[in-house]
Order: C-alpha cells, then sequence, then structure tokens
C-alpha cells in the first residue's frame, strides 16, 4: 500500500474530530506514527514512516471494532419540530450492517435508545460503530449503504422521545 497524501490529511482531519492526540498503525514492515498537540517537533501532526512503502498488501475490511458515539444531533427538522437529524462524526463510507449478509443495525420505524449502534462508517479501513446519543424513532435513513459520507453529512432523521 503506498502512503496516499488524501488519506493521510483525512486521517489527521478525524483525530482533530475525535480528540485523538496519537495514532500508531503498523503492519508488516511498515509503521505509521501520527502525533497531535503541543511540543512536537515537526509541528502539529507528526507523521513517521519506516520500512518498504508498499509492503502491505491490500486487505478486506478488518471488523467492528472502534466504538464511536455519533455526532450530537444537527438541526430539528423544518417540517417536525420533534425531529433531529444525526450526523456523520466524520469523512468515510456509510454501512448499515455489520456485513454485506447481515440484518441492518436500524430501519424505518425501529426505536432506539441511548448507546444504540445505528450504522458503521469506515475511515482508513477501521469499522466505527456509531451509537446514537439520544432516543427516539428512526423515521428516515438518508444515505445508501455503501456510499461515501462526509463530517456533518445528515445519516438519519429521528423523532426524540
Amino acid at each position: 500500500m503506498e502512503i496516499d497524501i488524501k488519506q493521510i490529511r483525512e486521517l489527521m482531519k478525524a483525530m482533530k474530530q475525535l480528540g485523538v492526540n496519537e495514532l500508531e498503525l503498523e503492519g508488516n514492515e511498515q509503521r505509521i506514527f501520527m502525533r497531535r498537540g503541543q511540543g512536537v517537533p515537526m509541528g502539529p501532526t507528526t507523521v513517521v514512516q519506516t520500512g518498504p512503502a508498499s509492503v502491505m498488501p491490500p486487505a478486506a475490511p478488518t471488523p467492528a471494532v472502534a466504538i464511536t458515539p455519533a455526532a450530537v444531533p444537527k438541526t430539528e427538522a423544518k417540517d417536525d419540530p420533534k425531529a433531529t437529524f444525526i450526523t456523520s462524526p466524520f469523512v468515510g463510507t456509510f454501512y448499515t450492517a455489520p456485513s454485506p449478509d447481515s440484518a441492518p443495525f436500524v430501519s424505518v420505524g425501529d426505536t432506539i435508545a441511548v448507546g444504540s449502534v445505528l450504522c458503521i462508517v469506515e475511515a482508513m479501513k477501521l469499522m466505527n460503530e456509531i451509537e446514537s446519543e439520544i432516543s427516539g424513532k428512526i423515521l428516515e435513513i438518508l444515505v445508501e449503504n455503501g456510499k461515501a459520507v462526509e463530517y456533518g453529512d445528515n445519516l438519519f432523521k429521528v423523532t426524540k422521545s
């Protein structure tokens, strides 16, 4: 896998948005270490790579391992004052289920509670389970399975309970 500066920038953005100060990725003979914050000699984000640049073979996405709370519901829907949107906490690929053969985490009409897993957003081959920070009912799923999402994109329309 060659290091792609666009992917590094997305990873740096995700680190900042999630408040992560250090990140280390390691595979085969390649290691990437990133650090944010003061006192770092190379600037706000440091990237260190060792070993050949193309030693990591492309891999299938890893199982869901990181649990990330969903971004705070963004805004109320104009047509329903009790409705709100749950937004993407970072850039990635939206998945409705843990695997192609599995049932979706939620469907329209489902009741959700705080901590309910709503979807997965894959970022840099890391599967992040997005949990709800509100209780309510799913009114609408606003993103198609497998589509790219940006930070702040509306994922679900929910009525708060």
